[in-house]
């Protein structure tokens, strides 16, 4: 034990340490006066007899007073105080007796209770220095320790240590002081392989955590209630269900000390919990006579877990029924919890109700729930009239109701409240900075955006995932090469998922296909797992060079992972192989998907639409509705459009009035678009500027009537096309109108009106307009390039361009040239 020799064995009496000498005259007002022993003579059992029952009654500084009036205090009486203040919470007075007994005169001698009792205090304060003094005194005192001085060393070490933060970078084989303590003991008991057990799950270390209990069973010795409780954890955490199975069995053979432990019961719920078999917890529970609080919470808490959400409000809502079953505020977050995730705005107020009734006193976990729970089915209002309400509020609070704000598109209203939060004195950290970078990406303000960088840098805030926000928001915001410099900077090995995830996302935002591919194939090499995110993202890089091989090797990793079936995987494939022009494949993801929703349904109708199937479309459209499926406004978008692209305008134009109809979904810019276009694509062009014309300050949009002008050019509706023209020249003020001039110029083109042509393009020249530049990929070898009008980026484009002039003289020479038009 000569490891703890290094530390400091004096240990300083705080100044603050009141002085309990009854002769210090300076004291103002005592409570009480205790006169000194008649005799000497006095039995140390009665002594000792009336300090223990101060202390059982509350009241160990009335002890700690007493105490202060014995000349020779023995080790007992000394060991009655120390015990006395930890009994009743008070760990730092126990360890200030100590270190004041310590440094005095009286020559008191420790024994073994007194160096275990304070190290429990030192336990229970986290105070690893003063253990490692007191350490060092035991030492040089106690030349044969006992099992209680090795157990409460252990425990010590193990508490105080689990207390570090940089507990999972640390060396074992050199820095373990638990392990070196339990390798000085001679002989241990089940205590001593118990915290060795729970030292090792602390620590992460499950396997050996496992090892060490089978080796203690190996021995023979008899595990107590606290031997499974404390290896549970590791099963769970190295996924071993068979196992943890058996363990099980034999806690059950070890007979009803165990099986009718209610901490035991707990523990094996969680574990199940954790290992994803639920109904194995649930017979563990029924199994349960008695069942207490923490039993109730464990159950409810694992069905949540396991998103089995109705399930747990189920098992709440019979906990609410059985009267001996109290409700603290752990069963409170769980259901909370369950009800945010369902999304369902009744129950949450049903909840919230109940809540109400059942708490004199609102915690501010509970208040900072439910704002997070009406948040999340959609009434942020009501979040915001609770967040108001609120008496107290801590950092949480602000950041629930920040965050609030931020998902449900209410950034404008997140930024002001981060300002009111900084008014009222409360700090930003990381969970602030995260709601502030999501805010900039949704508002695609590079302003915010560089500002919340800046305070990350000047106030030293790091946290997890933070490259990955950062990369996302510049890429938003149309800073892509800042997000690439950002994410090179970044350490190759330290990259976490969502950080490759971004900068994959950015650059097929971007349009740049060939490093989004580079940077996912640098991913893979790294031996960094893609997820559903990761597939998700990269797939849609496939649509411009309409590259069907490189998505079915993606496809091809989807099944190898596990994640084909994936909600957003799925919705990805059918997209990519709807644009690669392979509509039977997507038809075979869209069949072969076991869960359907409104994303999945939406993007196969988009899909057939697309491809000019509109019977199908419909089709799908109401076997969508009898699966009882509600659509949303996008699906009717993509039902519309198909409509549109298929000629069915009756069918179309029923669905549209039966959006508010039926489903009470008012009709936006896009819906007004898709009936526009789809009048004007089959010749109905005067019905639908009538259309357009009826709906009034709704239809003052670029694109409704951008979309009418393109009728006319269709259907060669030339007056109209002026008036819609004209309309269109008065909204310049609202957006870019490039391709409306070059849509009215083709117009007169193929009129043959050359003046107005010319007049059209002189306007464009002196507005300073340009037509956006086409783009062109081509696949070769492997290899995707890309191409635009005029492009001198192509590292080989002196040579293309020779080659198109020669290919051009060709021409000329066999009088084949192109017919130029006027």
């Amino acid at each position: 034990m000569a490891m703890a020799s290094t530390s400091s064995s004096s240990l300083p009496i705080p100044l603050s340490t009141p002085s309990h000498d009854p002769s210090n005259k300076t004291q103002k007002n005592p409570l009480f006066r205790i006169s000194p022993p008649p005799s000497p003579s006095l039995k140390t059992p009665s002594i000792r007899s009336r300090l223990s029952k101060l202390c059982q009654e509350g009241q160990p500084h009335v002890a700690r007073q007493l105490f202060d009036t014995f000349p020779r205090p023995t080790t007992v009486i000394c060991n009655t105080i120390i015990i006395g203040f930890i009994c009743n919470n008070l760990p730092l007075e126990a360890i200030l007796f100590y270190s004041k007994l310590k440094s005095s005169s009286l020559g008191t001698k420790f024994d073994s209770y007194t160096y275990s009792s304070t190290l429990k205090a030192c336990a229970e304060t986290r105070s690893l220095k003063i253990g490692r003094a007191i350490h060092c005194h035991l030492i040089r005192c106690l030349s044969n320790p006992s099992r209680i001085v090795y157990n409460s060393l252990l425990n010590m070490y193990s508490s105080c240590l689990s207390n570090v933060g940089c507990l999972s970078y640390l060396d074992y084989s050199k820095y373990d002081l638990v392990h070196k303590v339990f390798d000085t003991m001679r002989k241990r008991d089940v205590v001593a392989w118990n915290t060795m057990v729970s030292w090792y799950v602390k620590t992460e270390r499950y396997v050996e955590a496992i090892r060490l209990f089978r080796l203690v069973m190996k021995m023979g010795i008899k595990p107590s209630p606290v031997s499974f409780v404390n290896v549970f954890p590791a099963f769970s955490s190295v996924g071993d269900f068979k196992n943890a199975d058996v363990l099980y069995g034999m806690l059950v053979k070890m007979g009803s000390e165990y099986v009718n432990d209610l901490f035991v019961v707990s523990s094996v719920i969680f574990m199940f919990a954790e290992l994803g078999h639920i109904d194995f917890a649930r017979k563990v529970f029924d199994h349960c006579l008695e069942k207490n609080t923490e039993i109730w919470n464990t159950m409810i808490g694992g069905y949540v877990q396991n998103n089995l959400l109705i399930e747990g409000i189920d098992l709440f809502l019979k906990a609410v029924e059985t009267e001996q079953t109290v409700l603290d505020n752990v069963t409170f977050l769980s259901v909370l919890t369950a009800v945010s995730q369902l999304q369902c705005l009744d129950l949450a107020q049903q909840l919230h109700a109940f809540v109400i009734k059942n708490l004199a006193v609102f915690p501010l976990m509970i208040t900072n729930a439910i704002i997070v729970m009406y948040s999340r089915c959609n009434s942020v209002h009501t979040s915001f009239e609770v967040f108001e309400k609120m008496v107290e509020r801590d950092v949480v609070s602000w950041n629930t109701m920040i965050s609030a704000f931020v998902q449900n598109g209410m950034d404008d209203e997140g930024l002001m409240l981060v300002y009111e939060m900084q008014k009222q004195g409360f700090a930003i950290d990381s969970v602030t900075v995260t709601a502030l970078l999501s805010a900039a990406s949704n508002l695609r303000s590079q302003e915010i955006g560089k500002q919340t960088y800046a305070y990350l840098l000047r106030h030293g805030i790091q946290f997890e995932g933070m490259d990955g926000y950062l990369i996302d928001m510049y890429a938003k915001c149309g800073l892509i090469r800042l997000s690439q410099r950002i994410f090179e900077r970044s350490n190759v090995n330290n990259r976490d998922q969502a950080t490759w995830n971004a900068m994959i996302a950015g650059y097929t935002q971007h349009g740049l296909v060939e490093e989004a591919f580079v940077t996912f194939r640098q991913m893979l090499e790294k031996n960094v797992m893609p997820n559903a995110v990761t597939l998700a993202t990269i797939l849609p890089a496939c649509n411009p060079v309409g590259n069907i091989d490189l998505g079915k090797q993606l496809h091809g990793v989807s099944i190898r992972l596990l994640l084909d079936k994936n909600i957003f995987v799925s919705t990805s494939l059918v997209d990519m192989y709807s644009k690669s022009g392979s509509i039977n494949y997507a038809e075979n993801v869209f069949t072969n998907l076991p869960d359907k929703n409104s994303v999945t349904y939406t993007t196969m109708i988009l899909a057939y639409g697309q491809h000019g199937m509109g019977e199908r479309a419909l089709s799908l459209f109401h076997s969508m509705k009898k699966s009882g499926i509600e659509p949303d406004a996008i699906t009717f978008i993509a039902v519309l459009s198909a409509c549109s692209h298929s000629g069915l305008v009756d069918e179309g134009l029923q669905i549209f009035e039966s959006m508010e109809k039926d489903f009470k979904i008012q009709p936006s810019t896009p819906h007004y678009c898709c009936v526009t276009d789809m009048l004007g694509r089959v010749g109905r062009v005067v019905e639908a500027y009538e259309f357009v014309k009826q709906l009034g300050e709704a239809g003052n949009v670029l694109e409704i009537w951008g979309s009418l002008l393109g009728a006319c050019r269709l259907h060669e509706h030339v007056e109209l096309g002026e008036v819609v023209a004209k309309k269109l020249l008065e909204m310049e003020k609202t957006g870019n109108i490039t391709g409306y001039h070059v849509l009215l110029s083709n117009i007169y083109a193929e009129e043959g009106n050359w003046v107005n042509v010319d007049k059209v393009r002189r306007e464009m020249r002196e507005k300073g307009l340009q037509k956006e530049v086409g783009s062109s990929w081509i696949d070769i070898g492997g290899s995707v390039a890309r191409f635009t009008s005029k492009d001198q980026d192509h590292p080989h484009s002196d040579k293309i361009y020779e080659m198109l002039t020669g290919l051009a003289m060709e021409m000329k020479k066999s009088d084949r040239s192109p017919p130029i038009n006027p």
